[in-house]
């Protein structure tokens, strides 16, 4: 195993105590810290620390993909890290995004490759990016459709004339989901402002208070977007520590606040429809959602061995572990495929991979080439484990 120097990417919603409180640096930091990224994106990627110096990982497994990812993994996913871990910390809402899935993907890129030009892309590359996100404090998030039904009831309580159509539409059930949402979010720009603030200004019930608070926050993080009433429309959650939201191709969400250990398959395919002020592109974003109800969007973590326990996902891009070690568990053992990822969240630990050992405090991570066998982890802390999944 080899300790990584691993960025931290500034976007202007994060945290400036989160990463910067768990490196035991001064804070709060000097601006907005919201992404430690552990991996080898070409965006942003680790570095591996060797005799005083340091060597992008990206680099490192261009030059020998075998060694570092192992022939099944080069086999599966081509001579690169398939997963991009990350610990990210929300202050302020993300933007309102989906992902395509693998075949969109490949058919996105392929058709903008070929159209040429050097404008900006929709499609950065030919990759899925489904994505796990597990909490390590309170996270408030929006992710999936709760019924419509629900909705419906919701937006009859602002009583605001202009929203009758969407109402309609969504008491039709999930076949009114496509309507509503386009209705939303393609709503006349010169009448936004007026529509928002009649929303913002109306007293519902007291049972609609969550709905209330939710609406105006956004509104006001973000004037004049109609992702704020988008929002009306989704599961709104608050994860305890230790409990996850998986987030497949095509699943409309949002993260609002709080700090969580990310896993994601390595791909920068983000389709927004607002609250942002990057590039949004509602036609396309409509075009790969998934309009259905998400009843229960909270995964929950399943005991591997005593101290290790995972959160179960239907992709084999990646697996995450966690592993608790304390007075009780001093040791544990985690079985991992291809290259392998530890982040140390808190206290200091030593992990071994079979070829060496190397201690990682915490905020700090390490990676080790794909070999057969097990991860040893020793000492005290909370560690996350990253590896791909088997076929």
């Amino acid at each position: 195993m080899e300790l990584l120097s691993c960025p931290i990417r500034n976007y202007a919603w994060g945290s400036r105590s989160v990463i910067a409180q768990l490196q035991g640096r001064p804070v709060p930091s000097d601006g907005p810290e919201a992404e430690l990224w552990m991996g080898a994106h070409p965006g942003a990627p680790s570095m591996v620390r060797r005799d005083g110096d340091e060597v992008s990982l990206a680099e490192l497994i261009d030059a020998n993909p075998r060694e570092w990812l192992g022939p099944d993994v080069v086999a599966r996913f081509g001579p690169r890290l398939p997963y991009l871990l990350k610990l990210l910390a929300a202050q302020t809402p993300l933007s309102l995004q989906a992902h395509p899935d693998a075949d969109q993907a490949r058919a996105g890129y392929a058709a903008e490759v070929a159209a040429g030009g050097d404008g900006p892309r929709r499609y950065a590359d030919p990759h899925h990016k489904p994505e796990l996100l597990v909490a390590v404090t309170p996270f408030e998030a929006l992710c999936g459709f709760q019924d419509p039904l629900v909705s419906a009831e919701v937006f009859e309580a602002f009583g605001v004339p202009a929203l009758d159509p969407v109402i309609a539409a969504l008491r039709t059930g999930v076949s009114g989901l496509p309507v509503a949402v386009q209705t939303l979010l393609t709503w006349p720009e010169a009448e936004r402002a007026g529509l928002i603030g009649a929303v913002t200004a109306a007293e519902p019930a007291a049972r609609f208070s969550g709905a209330v608070t939710l609406v105006r926050r956004l509104a006001k993080e973000y004037p004049g977007d109609p992702g704020a009433l988008v929002a009306l429309l989704l599961n709104h959650l608050v994860l305890r520590p230790g409990e996850a939201i998986w987030m497949p191709a095509g699943n409309l969400h949002a993260y609002l606040h709080g700090a969580g250990v990310e896993i994601m398959a390595a791909s920068d395919n983000v389709l927004r429809g607002g609250l942002t002020p990057k590039r949004v592109d509602v036609p396309e974003l409509l075009r790969v959602l998934r309009f259905e109800v998400l009843d229960d969007p909270v995964v929950r973590a399943v005991p591997v061995t005593p101290g290790v326990r995972t959160w179960p996902v239907p992709v084999d891009d990646f697996v995450l572990h966690q592993v608790r070690l304390d007075g009780e568990v001093e040791r544990a053992r985690v079985a991992a495929v291809g290259p392998r990822l530890v982040f140390c969240l808190s206290g200091d630990i030593s992990v071994d991979d079979g070829r060496g050992a190397v201690c990682v405090p915490a905020g700090c991570a390490a990676v080790g080439v794909a070999v057969g066998g097990e991860l040893t982890i020793s000492g005290q802390g909370e560690v996350y484990v990253a590896s791909v999944g088997s076929c």
